[in-house]
């Protein structure tokens, strides 16, 4: 009894270490990767807990690995963001202006009844209150009511260098427009870090070597 104490203390520390390094927050703000991350860590802890006839080494080294792998993984996605698209998506727009998407929410998988649960849990039991809702890549959806909405919120269209082809659509901008905006800025795709457009045509724009000055 006192050596399944024992490792268990020992494990459960190991664990606690480890989701500090990893730096992650509670369970619903996870990605897809890190989710998976978190399971395979609680089942190795369980197992190793529960049958003391395995090693406390086989129990800490796959640990170790998977928690290296993430951050490994984590560091791979901030240099490439075209990586972290495909690895974790990005956010999708179910509703805009009042209107539902119907083939984001099919592309989704969600349900009318997934919304509908979703805008309850925000006390939001009107879906004409709804001005925009937005899946993000945990999954949860936020949602922006009308009347605490501004006339055109801005939404992303470049993201680390990359185009967001969802918000160039939402922002209402051809790939011409877009071009003329970033050359009345003197800069390329490449060079911004955020690039933020409201259909009113107001923006904000981030350059790389701003962020850096920072």
């Amino acid at each position: 009894m006192l050596i399944i104490m024992i490792r268990t203390v020992i494990l459960y520390i190991t664990v606690i270490a480890m989701m500090r390094l990893m730096g992650k927050k509670q369970l619903g703000e996870l990605q897809p990767g890190e989710l998976v991350t978190t399971i395979l860590i609680s089942n190795i802890a369980t197992l190793s807990i529960e049958d003391p006839t395995v090693p406390m080494l086989l129990g800490v080294v796959p640990i170790l690995t998977i928690v290296c792998i993430d951050v490994f993984a984590s560091v791979l996605t901030l240099k490439f963001p075209r990586l972290r698209t495909l690895v974790a998506g990005h956010p999708k727009v179910i509703i805009s202006d009042g209107v539902i998407d119907r083939r984001v929410l099919r592309d989704l998988r969600y349900t009318v009844d997934d919304v509908l649960t979703a805008m309850r849990e925000e006390s939001i039991f009107d879906i004409n209150e709804v001005r925009y809702a937005i899946v993000e890549t945990t999954g949860k959806i936020n949602f922006l009511r009308k009347e605490d909405s501004p006339s055109d919120p801005p939404v992303i269209v470049i993201r680390d260098g990359i185009t967001e082809p969802d918000g160039l659509e939402t922002a209402g901008l051809t790939p011409e427009a877009l071009s003329a905006l970033l050359k009345s800025h003197r800069a390329g795709e490449k060079d911004v870090f955020l690039l933020t457009v409201s259909r009113d045509g107001s923006h904000t724009l981030i350059r790389k070597d701003e962020v850096k000055r920072q």
